[in-house]
């Protein structure tokens, strides 16, 4: 047996060559579950293990049928049924998700399922990893206090980590998002997601169990976190909510173009890379928890299947396809125009006059419809849609502003 002691805590390894996995949020705690529970010795390692990352933490409904037990498990969390879409222009529609989110802090989702990952047998250690080097047929991993030699990497470290140019290119500054944001007290259960004139990105307010995570992303290259923050805030003043006794937190997430997730390299002899580090974020909305979650099951079959290699092709037929699709459509998505209006205003109108296109929509916020298929969809419906959205002008010809998103204080019932 080889012993690797730390200060506080030892990690016990039964033979020499453990799977090592840096990184321990959605997509590496899931790979570490996976892969013991298949019989394999893996060893986690990170600094914070479960925190709150700045992150809506929305989980749709194709992860909760894909991943159960994150519906099951007796944790906290909130079911949201209600969203609210606000154009550039002001125009706000509500409308009902057909089937419901769950959104977590992710402290909760993250300790979830790290305490999978111990219960499946893996190695769960508080450590920062400061060096990854290729040594022989293998990978030698240096924690603060120690070192791992593997002959398997999984870096899962997220969008920030400096590993991944040692493994593949680094992420360009046009293929990244700023995000600012805060988490304020208070309770709700509406979901708002607001479109700013200009703004190549969103605001949202995401209600969780026990506060309200309000955010804003954009182009790395467009806007600056303090910008952001600024434009946030006054929408928060706007919204009569108060931001000043929350927390404030700033991240980065992938917004990779198409030809940068054609041309990615997520695998190569020895190491692989999941989740947020791979670049696996839908480039339109931001939303990476299902991608990270995936992604750790594709790599965790190749690798138990002995066939490491298959990862690339399992990721590139499933998720990479998907995502380029979307990142092809994102600036027409922020910056077109359909019909004679603006992409985001036609989809407010459309969304508020068409019980299709609302369906569209909640099968969006499921997850259920995917970006390749949409267009024939969009296209195959249409009329049908142009016809209700016409009915509907000659019955209610006006149109509405958005309402203030009312939050209930921590304490209210």
């Amino acid at each position: 047996m080889v012993r690797h002691v730390f200060e506080d805590q030892a990690i016990d390894v039964s033979h020499s060559n453990p799977i090592v996995v840096v990184g321990g949020g959605p997509a590496g705690a899931l790979a570490a579950a996976n892969l013991a529970r298949a019989g394999r010795e893996v060893v986690l390692f990170d600094e914070k293990l479960a925190w709150e990352k700045p992150c809506g933490g929305g989980i749709t409904h194709k992860a909760l049928e894909q991943w159960p037990f994150l519906a099951g498990t007796e944790v906290q969390r909130n079911w949201i049924n209600q969203c609210e879409l606000i154009a550039p222009s002001g125009r706000s529609v509500k409308f009902d998700l057909d089937r419901p989110l769950a959104i977590f802090s992710r402290q909760v989702l993250n300790g979830l399922l790290l305490q999978r990952a111990r219960q499946a047998g893996a190695e769960v250690v508080q450590r920062r990893v400061v060096g990854i080097e290729k040594q022989g047929n293998g990978w030698r991993v240096s924690s603060q206090t120690d070192i791992v030699n593997t002959a398997c990497v999984i870096l899962a470290a997220g969008a920030r980590s400096g590993f991944r140019k040692q493994l593949s290119q680094p992420f360009a500054p046009g293929d990244l998002m700023a995000t600012a944001g805060y988490y304020i007290p208070g309770r709700s259960n509406l979901m708002q997601i607001r479109f700013l004139p200009g703004l190549y990105g969103y605001v949202w307010l995401f209600p969780r169990a026990d506060h309200l995570a309000a955010g804003i992303c954009g182009k790395l290259q467009s806007q600056t976190t303090a910008a952001l923050r600024t434009l946030l805030e006054e929408c928060l003043r706007e919204q009569e909510i108060d931001f000043r006794s929350g927390t404030f937190y700033s991240h980065v997430l992938p917004s990779l173009s198409a030809a940068a997730f054609r041309q990615t390299t997520v695998s190569g002899n020895g190491w692989a890379m999941i989740g947020d580090v791979a670049g696996l974020v839908d480039p339109i909305t931001g939303e990476g928890l299902y991608y990270a979650l995936r992604s750790a099951d594709l790599l965790s079959q190749a690798l138990i299947a002995e066939r490491p290699h298959a990862y690339s092709t399992l990721l590139r037929n499933e998720i990479l396809s998907e995502l380029e699709t979307a990142a092809g459509v994102a600036n027409r998505f922020y910056n077109g125009r359909w019909m004679g209006q603006p992409v985001l205003e036609r989809m407010i109108q459309f969304t508020t006059k068409s019980a299709g296109f609302r369906r569209v929509m909640s099968d969006m916020f499921a997850g259920t419809q995917s970006y390749r298929a949409l267009r024939p969809r969009l296209y195959r419906s249409l009329p049908a849609m142009l016809a209700e959205i016409l009915r509907n002008i000659r019955r209610s010809p006006g149109t509405r502003n958005h309402t203030r998103f009312q939050p209930r204080t921590a304490h209210s019932s």
